[in-house]
């Protein structure tokens, strides 16, 4: 376990004030699990309060003490409830603030019926946008983290070699991958902003059922084991020459990377073959573009055009009638960060420090789904450099 260096927290608050200050706000409030991991070092209970100037104030309900102990945040302290807020900021010399940033996107509706109690004459907005443009950019230290990830999930990928056989289940395999992913230290809690959008280690489905779509905004769902988490893996046994899709995420200290592989007992059809071959070539066109540091939409674009001109126009992304309009989406603390490689996004443009995942796969109905994920950043050079680092090569059992 690695503790978040105190000079990484103090960077990062000092950037969102500096984009408050391009907004005009006097204060944000932070309460979100990812948002608190990012700008304390640790996932306590409480408000961290980031004034305009001056140093954030971490207020913990629950655990101060383990609060204390996990974060390098120089103030941190216990307190009872919302409404000590304005006391605990007038002992610190802080005035009260009139325009406040909350995270809009993910903050109860009681919590900001509160906030408006106790701070009855102050304009509230959405800070999100801020918080998600900060995180976006990623020092050093994160990579390194990111790269820990990789070599985690490279694990996960050489134990499906291992034990995939025919006739196992795919909840079978996905246990034994989650083993490893376990062992390996990943946390077991896949973190996704999106409001419902929770999500297990990752997709471990075979043949048909890899392409069943599901209800999160992902190209691949997986028929899951029942209707209470319809979402990944079922109980269908894996049977001969059809794709096993193995789309896992790795986890070190709290930051993500995605990878997705293809397996097949016994080898795919040419039609199958030829569809990851094509997904392939199109993640190594996007390996030419990002270093031009296009917009995000301008790489969605050719990367979809070039699928529909293969032949993939109905099957590119998802099912007919289910495909998503991405391509790729930023990873880190949460695997639904910015960048988003998009339709539509033509005023955000790739920028050294990104981290994404690239994802072209194609879904054919009946038969499964194929295609490749990696994640990559790019680096302060200009040079757009990959994170995993399995094989890429179809993998014939």
């Amino acid at each position: 376990m690695r503790v978040t260096p105190v000079t990484e927290l103090e960077f990062r608050c000092q950037r969102l004030q500096e984009r408050m200050a391009g907004v005009g706000l006097d204060a944000v409030i932070i309460v979100q699990n990812a948002d608190l991991f990012y700008f304390t070092g640790t996932t306590q209970t409480g408000n961290l309060y980031v004034p305009a100037h001056g140093q954030p104030l971490y207020m913990v309900r629950r655990d101060a003490l383990r609060a204390r102990m996990e974060s390098g945040l120089r103030e941190v302290l216990p307190f009872g409830s919302m409404k000590d807020i304005p006391r605990i900021l007038t002992e610190y010399g802080y005035p009260v603030p009139k325009r406040i940033g909350l995270e809009m996107d993910v903050l109860p509706v009681t919590f900001y019926d509160r906030y408006r109690t106790v701070f009855p004459e102050a304009a509230f907005s959405d800070a999100t946008p801020l918080i998600r443009l900060v995180r976006m950019i990623k020092s050093a230290y994160e990579i390194h983290l990111l790269k820990d990830a990789a070599d985690q999930v490279h694990k996960v990928y050489q134990r499906v070699s291992e034990v995939a056989r025919e006739g196992m289940t795919d909840l079978e395999l996905t246990a034994e991958l989650e083993y490893v992913s376990r062992r390996e230290g990943h946390q077991g809690l896949v973190r996704m902003r999106a409001f419902n959008g929770g999500l297990v280690f990752g997709l471990t489905c075979s043949g048909a059922d890899s392409a069943v779509p599901a209800y999160t905004d992902t190209p691949l769902g997986g028929l899951g084991v029942g209707p209470s988490f319809g979402l990944g893996a079922s109980f269908k046994p894996i049977e001969r020459h059809e794709p096993i899709v193995v789309d896992i995420s790795g986890c070190c200290d709290g930051y993500f990377v995605d990878q997705t592989r293809i397996f097949s007992i016994g080898g795919l059809s040419a039609k199958l073959r030829k569809a990851y071959d094509d997904m392939v070539k199109i993640q190594e066109r996007m390996k030419e573009l990002v270093p031009a540091r296009p917009s995000w939409g301008e790489v969605y674009d050719e990367c979809r055009a070039m699928a529909v001109s293969m032949g993939h126009g109905e099957s590119f992304m998802g099912l007919m009638g289910s495909q998503v309009s991405f391509i790729g989406h930023g990873v880190g603390i949460e695997i639904d960060e910015y960048p988003f490689i998009a339709r539509g996004i033509g005023d955000q443009f790739f920028e050294p420090g990104m981290v994404f995942a690239f994802e072209p796969k194609v879904v054919f109905p009946g038969e499964g789904a194929v295609g490749i994920e990696d994640t990559f950043y790019l680096a302060d050079d200009g040079l757009l450099r990959q994170l995993t680092h399995s094989p890429a090569e179809l993998v014939v059992l």
